[in-house]
């Protein structure tokens, strides 16, 4: 894609060229020069090494393919946290903070002391967050695959970060206790769903779910009432066009005071529920 003996800004046109955004290109020459991009728009002219043209080159083919992001630089801020991120885990997205907000919503003030339970947690993401701004807070997080819990584990030590992990299913990784609070982005694309094909990087087992992509969100509702503090608060995150779905199977588990929050482009994007009780 890049020629020896390079610039700068002639990587930046090889990535225009190739239909690459122009951030991207820009994060990608900086994550192989070690320089932010303010430094890089002013110093378009330096000439790369045949080794950095080779690095960029090959990052910026793989970007190419739909490599996300994420994956390339090895890292992702959610909700202010800078998680390592690998192939293991789902690359956070966004939206998902939006689940994170309502769950902080929830929780009165820094200094509350709620037993909070993250499952599925991939990159430890959303429960990070949690602990990162109600510290008070005993948070626990499960996964299925020894792979993402090693990430998860490795970005709560980083970040200094005291959460329980639990390898294993849904409710069977679950310590013994209730919780106040649960929260879950779990698998929610059915299995022939067209937008898979965009996905195809990032792991299948964190993507799709059984019956028309509700299968866990079903297993999470249906087991959430024996695991849950009466009175409280489970929030899901899920398909644009599964809220009705999930709103109803929560008022049939026993939920009251159910409700919707929309993602940045305005789509319902997650259902949550109070025990009643």
């Amino acid at each position: 894609m890049l020629e020896p003996g390079g610039s700068v800004d002639a990587a930046l046109r090889a990535a225009r060229a190739a239909g690459l955004d122009r951030l991207d290109a820009l994060l990608l020459i900086g994550h192989v020069l070690q320089r932010d991009r303010t430094w890089l728009i002013a110093h378009g002219e330096q000439v790369l090494t045949s080794k950095e043209t080779v690095a960029i080159s090959d990052l910026m083919s793989r970007r190419s393919t739909g490599v996300p992001l994420a994956y390339l630089l090895g890292r992702h801020e959610f909700h202010g946290l800078m998680l390592r991120v690998t192939p293991d885990v789902l690359d956070p997205r966004p939206d998902t903070e939006t689940l994170v907000d309502w769950a902080l919503g929830l929780i009165p003030s820094a200094d509350a002391r709620l037993r909070v339970l993250d499952l599925g947690t991939g990159s430890g993401a959303i429960a990070l967050a949690i602990k990162s701004s109600r510290p008070a807070c005993e948070v626990h997080a499960t996964d299925a695959s020894p792979s993402a819990l090693a990430v998860a584990q490795g970005n709560a030590q980083t970040l200094g970060l005291a959460v329980a992990f639990h390898e294993g299913s849904w409710w069977n990784a679950v310590p013994a206790g209730r919780f106040d609070l649960v929260l879950s982005n779990p698998p929610y694309i059915a299995e022939d769903d067209p937008h898979l094909y965009a996905l195809v990087h990032e792991p299948r087992s964190a993507l799709v779910a059984p019956e028309d992509g509700l299968g866990d969100l079903r297993c999470i509702i249906e087991g959430a009432p024996a695991r849950l503090q009466p009175g409280g608060w489970l929030l899901l995150e899920h398909g644009h066009t599964q809220g009705g779905a999930a709103a109803d199977l929560m008022a049939r588990a026993g939920f009251v005071d159910v409700g919707h929050r929309h993602d940045l482009a305005g789509h319902v994007r997650c259902t949550g529920g109070r025990l009643a009780g």
